[in-house]
């Protein structure tokens, strides 16, 4: 199948579904965007086209193939030590101070947020084994979280291209840390059990959770309303430690969503604090 134009009412159903199942706000300006994502789920359900598929669900809206594709839709970029900015902060700044506030509950509880396939949260769990070997001998709890069943589940194996390593990975954790299976790099063992995945919709209801001391949600707030990302600023608090840091994408802030945030510049980078 070609990538087309998808037709508008194709466009149309497309943004309206997964504004509602994941409050993301696409644009219909991205329909080739929209028809590259959806080409391959069509074909994998038996469909000639998007356009098809839709005329489909439209008819007879299937909840499995509708949650296929808000996840196709709702799939973003991701990869090793992404933006550097948040793990230099951690391993020079962050991660010893809260080392030192935790040293009688040797616990430690990190959550990816939007964590796609697991390169943010390992990169997480490298940066531990790396720079504070005395964490070894704590509770220590990396949680990721994503809507998407798919990439959850490519998380839970740990098991990356040459492709996905080539991207913002070390050569020399890559030789310390990961072992070659075939054209595949699989992570050690003891770094993949100190990661945690489950599914978790930003705008639905939350799990309990305990209380984080970091947070990473980071490149997502950009694709939802002001009130959607006031509302998931004020869970995002709740979940926090008094002493936790939250980290945003570089194009993401607090700033006019949510007065109980202080922003902490560090370096190149930025993170934020409770007041």
């Amino acid at each position: 199948m070609s990538v087309m134009t998808p037709a508008p009412e194709t466009i149309d159903y497309v943004c309206d579904l997964v504004r509602r199942r994941s409050a993301i706000e696409l644009e219909a300006s991205k329909a080739y965007l929209i028809e590259a994502r959806l080409t391959p789920v069509a074909k994998r359900n038996g469909y000639s086209s998007t356009c098809e598929m839709v005329k489909a669900l439209m008819k007879n809206p299937r909840p499995a193939l509708q949650q296929q594709l808000v996840e196709a839709m709702t799939t973003n970029e991701t990869s090793f030590f992404r933006d550097a900015h948040p793990f230099e902060a951690l391993r020079t700044q962050l991660l010893g101070e809260l080392l030192r506030i935790k040293r009688a509950e040797r616990t430690l509880n990190i959550w990816s947020a939007a964590s796609s396939t697991g390169q943010e949260a390992y990169s997480i769990s490298m940066l531990l084994s790396e720079h504070f070997p005395e964490a070894a001998t704590w509770k220590i709890q990396i949680l990721g979280t994503d809507l998407s069943d798919d990439v959850l589940n490519k998380a839970r194996q740990a098991c990356f291209s040459q492709i996905e390593v080539n991207r913002g990975l070390p050569a020399p954790l890559l030789a310390k840390y990961f072992r070659r299976e075939g054209l595949q790099w699989q992570l050690a063992d003891k770094l993949r059990d100190m990661v945690k995945f489950t599914k978790l919709n930003l705008i639905e209801s939350w799990p309990a959770m305990p209380k984080m001391d970091v947070v990473f949600l980071r490149n997502v707030l950009i694709y939802f309303s002001p009130d959607t990302k006031r509302a998931i600023l004020q869970k995002v608090r709740q979940v926090m430690a008094p002493h936790a840091v939250l980290f945003l994408g570089a194009a993401e802030t607090t700033m006019g969503l949510d007065n109980s945030f202080e922003r902490v510049q560090v370096g190149g980078g930025v993170f934020y604090k409770l007041k």
